[in-house]
């Protein structure tokens, strides 16, 4: 009875008035258009080397492109691109650090003194860092930016769902038959907030042979393809073990390291 349908000023609860939106604005200097987080359900399936290639096969396409590294307490992006100098910053806002083809990078290990420190903190500091990387950093003109989030489906990553515009995340997993169970945990929490599920990537799915050329699956059949299917989604890519890979991350050469492997991610962004 009465109601202005002025929900903003309005300080009656009623099922019309919409809840109000936790989405943090950028940095007003910052320009970002997409942002896909890359999510795992469990730690050590490479989430960090799959959001580095994402980034670098991007940007060879053409495409301005970002890392925002919310792997707070277990940072490896920047020892993948080879950055070391500390972050700078004014009154402004937080300059993210530039890869040599010209990738924007931030994670606390670019702010910490020396970047071996381990960042001992709680929970609520953890999720503050992130939000700023998101509201203090001044991001340029970027198409994509990935997110690498921390495995599971915790503190952090409810704060990048609830607080960052995604557009969509990526799961990273592995062959193992209990991944099915870790990607549905995965799976389910992004319906929960409603954020869409662009595809699955497969990492450590096979190592070739460089002698005959031959697959061999070190860890075993994969299911993957029925655990997409069932959860509605695609295998967007299959990554194998390659030394040469491992080698260019180790030495912080990423950007060097050549594979069609993500093909199929890259023409699924490009129609984002």
């Amino acid at each position: 009875m009465g109601c202005t349908h002025d929900c903003d000023n309005c300080s009656v609860a009623c099922s019309s008035k919409k809840p109000e939106s936790l989405k943090l604005e950028p940095n007003e200097l910052s320009n970002v258009k997409k942002v896909i987080g890359v999510i795992s359900g469990k730690g050590g399936v490479g989430k960090s080397t799959i959001t580095s290639m994402l980034a670098v096969a991007m940007n060879r396409e053409g495409f301005k492109t970002a890392v925002l590294d919310a792997d707070i307490t277990g940072p490896s992006i920047p020892k993948a691109f080879g950055l070391h100098e500390r972050a700078k910053g004014s009154e402004i806002g937080i300059f993210p650090s530039i890869t040599s083809t010209g990738i924007e990078i931030m994670s606390v290990n670019l702010l910490l003194e020396n970047e071996t420190d381990p960042v001992v903190w709680r929970g609520p500091v953890i999720s503050g860092t992130v939000k700023q990387f998101w509201t203090d950093v001044v991001w340029n003109d970027v198409d994509y930016m990935f997110v690498d989030m921390p495995p599971g489906t915790g503190d952090v990553a409810l704060t990048v769902f609830q607080s960052l515009p995604l557009d969509g995340i990526i799961i990273v997993t592995s062959p193992q038959e209990l991944v099915s169970m870790i990607v549905e945990k995965a799976v389910k929490m992004a319906e929960m907030m409603n954020i869409p599920i662009l595809g699955i990537v497969e990492n450590m799915s096979y190592f070739k042979c460089p002698e005959c050329g031959k697959e061999h699956k070190i860890f075993g059949e994969s299911n993957i393809g029925q655990a997409a299917e069932k959860f509605g989604t695609k295998v967007i890519a299959r990554m194998p073990i390659d030394p040469e890979f491992a080698k260019c991350e180790d030495d912080g050469s990423i950007e060097q390291y050549v594979s069609d492997c993500l093909d199929d991610a890259v023409d699924m962004l490009k129609g984002l």
